[in-house]
């Protein structure tokens, strides 16, 4: 029975990726920012009599990190394997985001998720053994127009987590990374929720015609009980494997980013996020609804 502890599970893949590996017998400590969004999460739990014991833990608070590691450790004697899901979804043009707010995205998506792993990595070095999954996403290995934020803190978490795996392989520790396509989650809910773009910012056609896509998309995506099915797979396997796209669309957009020279790269992704008309300087065309969907990359 392994002791694992998942980031982020008051909804979507973390939810289901603490109930997945708790279903599977393991031992899970499922955190969350506000103990309050748990009740979804501990009645499930309570239903199907597993095996979750749900903590707090923000992680845009690093300094809590040591403490919280020290807990689990004393309580359980190990942790096996780590899946850093929690993250955010800001939605806006680049020059739009004040400088806050793009310190808060890179706090919650990338430092929290490097420092929880460094903090747990002298735990599974001494057990020669464990698993670390962060949560990624395509728009780690393809940004787009209106994405960079985001894109920012997934790209460093790429950078980092490669860099990583080689570093701690040989205490038979393996770092992986999960590449989501198109799944359902509150963030993409919140992304379709947003306010419109302020009236008076350049961006603003741009930013309406991504949340109109999200609206028009947010209830057709998978479930993310599938991605958490596939966690619980890779902490499984034994296998050095680093990247993991969880669909087909993830493995399609993968295989063709990396096929290619930097300018077939550059039009596939002009075409995938369907920014030409705005580069091109021209209106946003009607949706037909045979398009894919904007937020189908994540």
């Amino acid at each position: 029975m392994r002791v694992v502890v998942v980031t982020g599970c008051s909804s979507g893949i973390g939810l289901e990726t603490a109930l997945a590996f708790a279903a599977a017998g393991d031992t899970v400590v499922a955190t969350v920012r506000d103990p309050q969004r748990a009740a979804t999460l501990r009645a499930e739990a309570e239903a199907r009599a597993l095996d979750i014991l749900i903590e707090p833990l923000d992680v845009t608070r690093s300094a809590s990190f040591a403490g919280f590691v020290d807990g689990v450790v004393g309580r359980h004697g190990r942790i096996d394997v780590l899946v850093n899901n929690a993250g955010m979804l800001p939605a806006g043009a680049f020059e739009d985001i004040d400088e806050a707010g793009l310190r808060l995205v890179m706090e919650t998506n990338f430092f929290g998720a490097a420092l929880l792993m460094k903090a747990v990595l002298p735990v599974m070095r001494r057990q020669r053994s464990g698993t670390i999954v962060n949560i990624s996403s395509l728009s780690g290995l393809a940004a787009r127009a209106g994405d960079a934020a985001y894109s920012a803190s997934k790209f460093a978490l790429e950078g980092l987590t490669e860099a990583v795996s080689q570093e701690v392989a040989r205490w038979n520790v393996r770092v992986a990374l999960v590449e989501p396509g198109s799944y359902a989650t509150n963030m993409l809910a919140g992304l379709a929720a947003a306010q419109p773009a302020a009236g008076d910012s350049p961006y603003r056609p741009l930013i309406d015609a991504q949340r109109e896509a999200a609206l028009s998309g947010a209830d057709r995506q998978d479930s993310p009980r599938t991605v958490a099915d596939l966690i619980v797979r890779i902490a499984a396997s034994r296998t050095d494997q680093l990247r993991w796209p969880a669909d087909p669309l993830a493995s399609g957009v993968l295989a063709t980013l990396w096929r290619g020279d930097d300018g077939d790269r550059l039009r596939f992704l002009r075409e995938a996020a369907d920014v030409d008309w705005w580069i091109s300087g021209e209106e946003h065309p009607p949706r037909t609804g045979s398009e894919p969907d904007a937020e189908e990359r994540r």
